[in-house]
């Protein structure tokens, strides 16, 4: 089968290609109407960032299979038209872990002793020897935030070099970071007990400008290294807190422009270090990601499960009808019960009731938990779900009885952090209808699409008018509701769909009030 490469990866990916016996085309300038003519006739397609593949480059290829990214991000890629054309999309997100981690420390070494900057003044002829008083890691604290692949690998290498290790995120368990060496935290005292705090969280709605001013003020005298993803880390606060001096110096890989604008405030200060992106540029890492992406090309080509296919399902085609619609509903049940708990996951259970649990459900399970850690894991999807389960020290349990008072079949998702659960119960109406139907008990009938606001009150005349008018007051439009009760007068629950987000402002105005116990604003199916 023919095989286009269209940016450069490794020798080693395009000979795992090659011996497997496709025809591998390189095309590295290929755009417009030349990739379109390039690609009409290819099987597997493996591109790296500077391919854009359109829903015009797949309707341009007929006899595509897969396309394969050379690397981790897939913003290039329209995955949405990739499934519609049938063609799956796959990354290589492990490949330049160890690479990312050891640049990492490297850049940390790098701020402690003034190392880029010393060697520029040596250079030119100037011995400042006295000019750089550096600062030693053994003994000192580390704080990371985010404790994915790359946070535990740095973890693990600073620990080893005599750095105590705090680290925030919640979505790991307390016993994983133990493991590791790691003591987890929350947020704030992350940053307030760092004396380097080092960043590992992709760039998402939640992460983007996670660390500002008031979060640099946090750090103090303090280094901050991120090699992550840019964006995370205003730039300007950042830059002006290194030139007043309440930051002891950075060291940043990523950008959230890049390549890096000449007048960027981050290159005007002698002690923010800056490297162009190199975190995954060893030739160890770039091996890795190649031969990953190829041979993952090879299995689609001969219909073998793809490991890190982002948006292809590993089940038997034969029950993949019957059991495609449970698919996002488990999904959706996961996003909602993970958006609704507070604290960190530790404990994921999915039940299955009726029907459904005659069924193979592996894959209805990992899209469970793809829900539940998508907030946190950009790159997160069924295939590799389960992986971040067992990395992040979070136990899943799956259960099955045929058994189902209410429903016809009944998919259970309920998360826990050890004190606290909540539970998120769905099925489907008139074979295909998915829906919501009970929440921590209480009996709901929630279409699970956009954005839902779940309201926790008191049973009461008027608070159902007061959540409305609150709403209508700040532009927020009211698409459906429904609403149950414990008992008259007890704690009740209601599940309002909303056209847009609610502001923070009219979150605190309904907080504010005796009767309103907690207001959670829900998103789903890619909502901003």
């Amino acid at each position: 089968m023919k095989v286009l490469v269209t940016d450069p990866i490794a020798d080693a990916g395009l000979d795992v290609l090659r011996d497997a016996g496709h025809e591998v085309e390189t095309g590295y300038e290929l755009e417009g109407d030349a990739l379109l003519e390039a690609v009409s006739d290819a099987n597997g397609l493996i591109v790296r960032s500077g391919t854009d593949v359109t829903e015009e480059v797949l309707d341009a290829a007929d006899e595509l299979a897969i396309v394969g990214r050379a690397g981790i991000g897939v913003d290039n890629i329209d995955i949405d038209a990739a499934k519609d054309h049938g063609v799956i999309v796959a990354n290589a997100p492990e490949g330049n872990v160890r690479a990312a981690a050891e640049h990492t420390v490297a850049m940390t070494f790098a701020t402690a002793r003034s190392i880029p900057q010393a060697h520029i003044r040596l250079k030119n002829g100037e011995w400042a020897k006295s000019d750089y008083l550096g600062t030693e890691l053994n003994g000192k604290t580390l704080g990371v935030v985010g404790l994915g692949r790359v946070g535990q690998e740095v973890a693990k290498k600073l620990d080893s070099l005599g750095m105590d290790i705090v680290a925030y995120d919640p979505y790991i368990s307390e016993e994983r970071a133990e493991r590791i060496g790691a003591e987890l935290v929350e947020f704030e005292p992350c940053l307030e007990r760092a004396d380097f705090l080092t960043v590992h969280t992709p760039l998402t709605p939640e992460t983007e400008g996670l660390i500002s001013e008031d979060e640099l003020d946090l750090l103090g005298d303090g280094y901050l290294v991120n090699c992550a993803r840019g964006g995370v880390v205003d730039e300007d606060a950042l830059a002006a807190k290194v030139e007043d001096g309440t930051l002891a110096g950075a060291a940043i890989d990523v950008f959230a422009e890049e390549p890096l604008p000449a007048d960027s405030p981050l290159l005007e200060h002698d002690d923010i270090i800056v490297t162009p992106h190199l975190g995954a540029s060893t030739e160890a890492a770039q091996e890795n990601v190649a031969t990953s992406t190829a041979n993952q090309v090879n299995a689609a080509l001969v219909g073998e499960p793809v490991a890190n296919a982002l948006n292809a399902p590993s089940i038997d085609e034969s029950a993949f009808p019957r059991v495609e619609p449970y698919i996002d509903l488990a999904e959706t049940a996961g996003k909602v019960a993970a958006q609704l708990l507070e604290g960190r996951i530790e404990d994921i259970e999915v039940v299955y009731e009726g029907d459904i649990a005659d069924e193979d459900v592996e894959f209805v399970t990992a899209s469970a938990l793809k829900g539940v850690f998508e907030p946190l894991e950009w790159q997160v999807n069924a295939v590799n779900a389960p992986q971040i389960a067992e990395d992040r020290g979070v136990d899943v349990t799956e259960s099955k009885t045929r058994q189902a008072e209410d429903f016809q079949s009944l998919v259970s998702v309920t998360v826990s952090n050890g004190d606290d659960e909540v539970s998120v119960d769905g099925t489907l109406f008139a074979g295909d209808d998915p829906r919501i139907v009970r929440i921590d008990g209480y009996r709901v009938d929630a279409i699970p699409h956009g954005r839902m606001v779940i309201a926790r009150n008191t049973d009461e005349p008027g608070v159902i008018g007061l959540i409305g008018s609150v709403m209508g007051k700040h532009d927020v439009n009211i698409a459906g509701m429904f609403n149950a009760r414990e008992t008259i007068g007890g704690e009740a629950l209601t599940v309002y769909n909303v056209d847009s987000e609610v502001p923070a402002e009219a979150k605190e105005e309904l907080e504010a009030d005796e009767r309103i116990i907690g207001i959670s604003d829900i998103t789903l199916n890619g909502q901003a």
